[in-house]
């Protein structure tokens, strides 16, 4: 009996201690998993702090800043940045000089504006942008008549030339030269002259500054600086020349300039002011077309070309072509009523219009609603060495 209780205490004494093992084992377990957690809550916190203290702000070294210039703005192609946010190299840029202003470093401001400026400059020289905004609607081998520019003879040709109505396409002029039915084959190229080549040039060009986020009222005033070349050089080839000065190009023409009101409205663009400046064409085809005998029909025409001055008047009725022997031309009796009727008009002493002319360009605050906290920069760009402030 002795011997058996001793037996019994000491596989109790053993159990207990098993027992005390496994507790102390999972109590250090218990402590393992506890530290883990209070490590992975405090890794959490970190990136949570970090994200919400990141202030949309972007640091680099000064001697990184000519690096910064040749990716942005320099070597840049527009392929690398189509997928990412509109004007990615601008917010960059923009989170840059937030930096340098926030730790009040003013010659790193300096700097870098000063750079991104004469980058800019550098990039856009005068003759390289006349190429690229005119690629789609010139022939640098072309010329068009005296006094017009070569670059936008092309557009000169759709308004005037162009047989954008079928019905009109053999009612010429006597002596009228067609000069652009040669350049009408190609559908797609730079050559097509026709009104549809110069609205589809119109709406690739739209299209492209659209994409890359420029801004409405901007684009509207760059579409009303192109209307008003097409105008200028328009206008100034129908005075210099007497075989489109006729009936038919007078509707023809018309016709045409409808045709870009309706594409300005088609892209929410007549509001831009662009449709104002065709007016002097516009006068121009109805003075083409409207009587030319009787004083009533003189003292119409006054009324009707507000646009048009007395000299630019009066030099289209003098090159008005008859479109055959049975029309008559304009009587110099008609033309000195018209000036005596307009002789009180204090109009400006040249014919031809300032083909140079350009508006002022307003840039409007427009708050961006992209945060700065959630720009992504591509890999591609090569920007690791900016550093997220």
């Amino acid at each position: 009996m002795e011997k058996n209780e001793r037996k019994l205490k000491k596989q109790l004494r053993i159990y207990m201690k098993k027992v005390q093992e496994l507790a102390a084992q999972a109590a250090a377990h218990d402590v393992d998993q506890n530290k883990d957690d209070k490590n992975k809550m405090i890794r959490q916190e970190t990136l949570k702090r970090k994200d919400k203290d990141f202030e949309g702000m972007l640091e680099y070294l000064k001697e990184d800043e000519a690096r910064l210039i040749r990716t942005l703005i320099t070597d840049i192609r527009p392929g690398s940045v189509s997928a990412t946010v509109p004007c990615l190299p601008a917010y960059i840029l923009f989170m840059c000089i937030r930096h340098a202003d926030y730790i009040n470093d003013d010659q790193k401001v300096i700097s870098l504006l000063t750079s991104s400026i004469n980058a800019i400059k550098k990039v856009l020289k005068p003759s390289q942008t006349r190429e690229r905004i005119n690629a789609g609607f010139t022939d640098g081998s072309l010329s068009g008549p005296e006094g017009s520019d070569p670059y936008l003879y092309p557009s000169v040709s759709a308004m005037l030339e162009s047989e954008s109505i079928p019905s009109l396409a053999g009612v010429k002029s006597m002596g009228y030269r067609n000069r652009s039915s040669s350049m009408d084959t190609d559908a797609d190229g730079p050559t097509t002259y026709t009104l549809q080549g110069l609205i589809r040039q119109l709406s690739q060009f739209h299209s492209i500054m659209r994409d890359h986020g420029l801004d409405p009222e901007v684009v509207g005033q760059v579409v009303r600086q192109l209307f008003h070349c097409i105008n200028a050089f328009t206008l100034n080839n129908l005075l210099l020349r007497k075989d489109v000065c006729s009936w038919s190009t007078g509707m023809q023409l018309r016709y045409n300039t409808s045709q870009l009101e309706e594409w300005l409205r088609a892209n929410n663009l007549f509001q831009s002011k662009a449709s104002a400046t065709l007016e002097p064409i516009i006068q121009a085809a109805q003075l083409l077309q409207v009587k030319k005998k009787t004083s009533q029909d003189a003292e119409a025409i006054c009324s009707l070309c507000t646009a048009l001055t007395v000299q630019q008047i009066v030099k289209i009725l003098n090159l008005y072509t008859p479109l055959n022997e049975f029309e008559e031309r304009v009587t110099v009796s008609f033309i000195r009523s018209i000036q005596s009727v307009l002789q009180e008009r204090n109009d400006p002493p040249q014919l031809l219009l300032d083909t140079k002319h350009t508006f002022p360009v307003l840039f409007p605050y427009a708050p961006s609603a992209l945060s700065l906290e959630a720009v992504h920069i591509p890999a591609s760009l090569g920007l690791d060495f900016l550093v997220r402030v």
